[in-house]
Protein backbone atom coordinates (compact mmCIF):
# COMPACT_ATOMS: atom_id res chain seq x y z
CA UNK A 1 0.00 0.00 0.00
CA UNK A 2 2.70 2.39 1.13
CA UNK A 3 4.29 1.70 -2.88
CA UNK A 4 0.97 2.99 -4.51
CA UNK A 5 1.13 6.05 -1.81
CA UNK A 6 4.56 6.81 -2.93
CA UNK A 7 3.85 6.34 -6.47
CA UNK A 8 0.76 8.17 -6.49
CA UNK A 9 2.72 11.22 -4.75
CA UNK A 10 5.16 10.76 -7.21
CA UNK A 11 3.59 11.27 -10.39
CA UNK A 12 1.45 13.95 -9.17
CA UNK A 13 3.90 16.21 -7.56
CA UNK A 14 7.54 14.93 -8.25
CA UNK A 15 7.34 13.80 -11.26
CA UNK A 16 3.92 16.08 -12.95
CA UNK A 17 4.04 15.15 -16.41
CA UNK A 18 3.66 18.90 -17.74
CA UNK A 19 5.52 20.75 -14.79
CA UNK A 20 8.90 18.00 -14.32
CA UNK A 21 8.87 16.57 -17.21
CA UNK A 22 8.02 19.09 -19.73
CA UNK A 23 5.75 17.08 -21.81
CA UNK A 24 2.14 17.94 -23.10
CA UNK A 25 2.77 21.72 -23.38
CA UNK A 26 0.69 22.38 -26.45
CA UNK A 27 -2.65 21.71 -24.79
CA UNK A 28 -1.49 22.87 -21.69
CA UNK A 29 -0.83 26.94 -22.50
CA UNK A 30 -3.60 26.61 -25.29
CA UNK A 31 -6.70 25.22 -23.02
CA UNK A 32 -5.68 27.26 -19.85
CA UNK A 33 -6.82 30.50 -20.29
CA UNK A 34 -10.61 29.52 -19.37
CA UNK A 35 -11.13 27.49 -15.97
CA UNK A 36 -13.40 25.52 -17.62
CA UNK A 37 -11.89 24.52 -20.76
CA UNK A 38 -9.00 23.73 -18.54
CA UNK A 39 -11.78 21.41 -16.20
CA UNK A 40 -12.89 19.79 -19.50
CA UNK A 41 -9.07 19.48 -21.22
CA UNK A 42 -8.18 17.65 -17.50
CA UNK A 43 -11.35 15.64 -17.82
CA UNK A 44 -10.74 14.55 -21.47
CA UNK A 45 -7.06 13.59 -20.48
CA UNK A 46 -7.38 11.66 -17.75
CA UNK A 47 -10.03 9.10 -19.42
CA UNK A 48 -8.08 9.28 -22.19
CA UNK A 49 -4.40 8.41 -20.57
CA UNK A 50 -5.91 5.73 -18.47
CA UNK A 51 -7.77 3.73 -21.20
CA UNK A 52 -4.44 4.41 -23.47
CA UNK A 53 -2.34 3.09 -20.29
CA UNK A 54 -4.56 0.13 -20.02
CA UNK A 55 -4.73 -0.48 -24.09
CA UNK A 56 -0.69 -0.11 -24.53
CA UNK A 57 0.02 -2.11 -21.43
CA UNK A 58 -2.64 -4.91 -22.78
CA UNK A 59 -1.05 -4.10 -26.21
CA UNK A 60 3.05 -4.69 -25.03
CA UNK A 61 2.50 -7.70 -22.77
CA UNK A 62 -0.44 -9.46 -25.09
CA UNK A 63 0.85 -8.89 -28.34
CA UNK A 64 3.92 -7.11 -28.83
CA UNK A 65 6.17 -9.43 -26.15
CA UNK A 66 4.79 -12.68 -27.59
CA UNK A 67 5.09 -12.03 -31.02
CA UNK A 68 8.74 -10.42 -30.24
CA UNK A 69 7.75 -7.40 -32.44
CA UNK A 70 8.67 -4.13 -29.53
CA UNK A 71 10.48 -2.56 -31.94
CA UNK A 72 6.65 -1.24 -33.54
CA UNK A 73 5.40 -0.52 -30.09
CA UNK A 74 5.74 3.36 -30.97
CA UNK A 75 3.72 2.67 -34.13
CA UNK A 76 1.26 0.52 -32.17
CA UNK A 77 0.74 2.95 -28.94
CA UNK A 78 0.35 5.97 -31.21
CA UNK A 79 -2.61 3.95 -33.26
CA UNK A 80 -4.48 3.29 -29.91
CA UNK A 81 -3.92 6.54 -28.35
CA UNK A 82 -5.71 8.50 -32.16
CA UNK A 83 -8.61 5.85 -31.95
CA UNK A 84 -9.37 6.52 -27.96
CA UNK A 85 -9.03 10.11 -28.87
CA UNK A 86 -11.61 9.93 -31.72
CA UNK A 87 -13.41 7.98 -29.48
CA UNK A 88 -13.65 10.70 -26.73
CA UNK A 89 -14.18 13.66 -29.74
CA UNK A 90 -17.29 11.55 -31.01
CA UNK A 91 -18.40 10.97 -27.43
CA UNK A 92 -17.94 14.75 -26.47
CA UNK A 93 -19.48 15.87 -29.83
CA UNK A 94 -22.60 13.88 -29.04
CA UNK A 95 -22.80 14.15 -25.54
CA UNK A 96 -21.31 17.44 -23.68
CA UNK A 97 -21.52 19.87 -27.07
CA UNK A 98 -20.48 23.47 -25.39
CA UNK A 99 -17.38 21.83 -23.87
CA UNK A 100 -16.46 20.00 -27.82
CA UNK A 101 -16.77 23.58 -28.89
CA UNK A 102 -14.72 25.07 -26.28
CA UNK A 103 -11.87 22.54 -26.59
CA UNK A 104 -11.77 23.27 -30.30
CA UNK A 105 -8.80 22.13 -32.24
CA UNK A 106 -6.67 21.22 -28.95
CA UNK A 107 -9.20 17.97 -28.48
CA UNK A 108 -7.25 16.14 -31.51
CA UNK A 109 -4.58 17.57 -30.67
CA UNK A 110 -4.58 14.87 -27.50
CA UNK A 111 -3.71 12.35 -29.99
CA UNK A 112 -0.02 13.85 -30.59
CA UNK A 113 0.18 15.11 -26.80
CA UNK A 114 3.30 13.77 -25.93
CA UNK A 115 2.37 13.51 -22.50
CA UNK A 116 0.02 10.41 -23.84
CA UNK A 117 2.64 8.80 -25.16
CA UNK A 118 4.82 9.28 -22.16
CA UNK A 119 3.05 7.97 -19.97
CA UNK A 120 2.09 4.92 -21.63
CA UNK A 121 6.13 4.32 -22.40
CA UNK A 122 6.87 4.93 -18.90
CA UNK A 123 4.42 2.56 -17.83
CA UNK A 124 6.65 0.15 -20.24
CA UNK A 125 9.55 0.85 -19.33
CA UNK A 126 9.07 0.59 -15.76
CA UNK A 127 7.66 -2.31 -15.78
CA UNK A 128 5.07 -2.16 -14.02
CA UNK A 129 2.11 -4.56 -13.12
CA UNK A 130 -1.19 -3.90 -14.13
CA UNK A 131 -2.43 -2.39 -11.29
CA UNK A 132 0.86 -0.16 -10.85
CA UNK A 133 0.17 1.04 -14.43
CA UNK A 134 -3.74 1.72 -13.89
CA UNK A 135 -2.65 4.08 -10.83
CA UNK A 136 0.42 5.84 -12.57
CA UNK A 137 -1.57 6.36 -15.63
CA UNK A 138 -4.77 8.34 -13.03
CA UNK A 139 -1.76 9.79 -11.34
CA UNK A 140 -0.14 11.05 -14.07
CA UNK A 141 -3.08 12.46 -16.04
CA UNK A 142 -4.25 13.61 -12.58
CA UNK A 143 -1.10 15.25 -12.37
CA UNK A 144 -1.53 17.13 -15.73
CA UNK A 145 -5.19 18.25 -14.61
CA UNK A 146 -3.86 19.70 -11.25
CA UNK A 147 -1.21 21.92 -12.74
CA UNK A 148 -3.47 23.04 -16.13
CA UNK A 149 -5.85 23.59 -13.34
CA UNK A 150 -3.61 25.67 -11.36
CA UNK A 151 -2.15 27.77 -14.36
CA UNK A 152 -5.98 28.44 -15.80
CA UNK A 153 -6.74 29.71 -12.35
CA UNK A 154 -3.45 32.08 -12.48
CA UNK A 155 -3.99 33.23 -15.83
CA UNK A 156 -7.34 34.23 -15.36
CA UNK A 157 -6.31 36.46 -12.42
CA UNK A 158 -3.20 37.78 -14.72
CA UNK A 159 -6.10 38.84 -17.71
CA UNK A 160 -7.19 41.28 -14.25
CA UNK A 161 -3.92 42.58 -13.52
CA UNK A 162 -1.74 45.02 -15.02
CA UNK A 163 0.72 43.28 -17.16
CA UNK A 164 3.98 45.08 -18.50
CA UNK A 165 2.98 45.90 -22.72
CA UNK A 166 6.17 43.69 -23.33
CA UNK A 167 4.93 40.62 -21.66
CA UNK A 168 1.50 40.41 -22.09
CA UNK A 169 -0.28 37.43 -24.21
CA UNK A 170 2.29 34.43 -24.73
CA UNK A 171 5.15 35.80 -23.26
CA UNK A 172 3.64 36.21 -19.68
CA UNK A 173 1.78 33.17 -20.00
CA UNK A 174 5.45 31.26 -20.26
CA UNK A 175 6.77 33.41 -17.52
CA UNK A 176 4.21 32.25 -15.18
CA UNK A 177 4.61 28.59 -16.07
CA UNK A 178 8.07 28.51 -15.61
CA UNK A 179 7.36 30.32 -11.88
CA UNK A 180 4.86 27.42 -11.59
CA UNK A 181 7.47 24.66 -12.91
CA UNK A 182 9.97 26.16 -10.56
CA UNK A 183 7.21 25.75 -7.39
CA UNK A 184 7.10 22.10 -8.27
CA UNK A 185 10.54 21.33 -8.75
CA UNK A 186 10.52 22.08 -4.72
CA UNK A 187 8.92 18.46 -4.50
CA UNK A 188 11.93 17.30 -5.96
CA UNK A 189 13.30 17.28 -2.13
CA UNK A 190 10.61 15.00 -1.70
CA UNK A 191 12.23 12.04 -2.99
Amino acid sequence: MKDYILLVISCILVNNILLAQYLGNCPFLGTSKKMDTAVGMSAAVIFVLVLAGIATWLTEYYVLKPFKIEYLRTIAFILIIAALVQFVEMFLKKSVPGLYISLGIFLPLITTNCAVLGVCLINVNENYNFIKMLISSFAYSAGFGLALILFAGVRERILLAKVPKPLQGTSIGLVTAGLLSLAFYAFKGMA
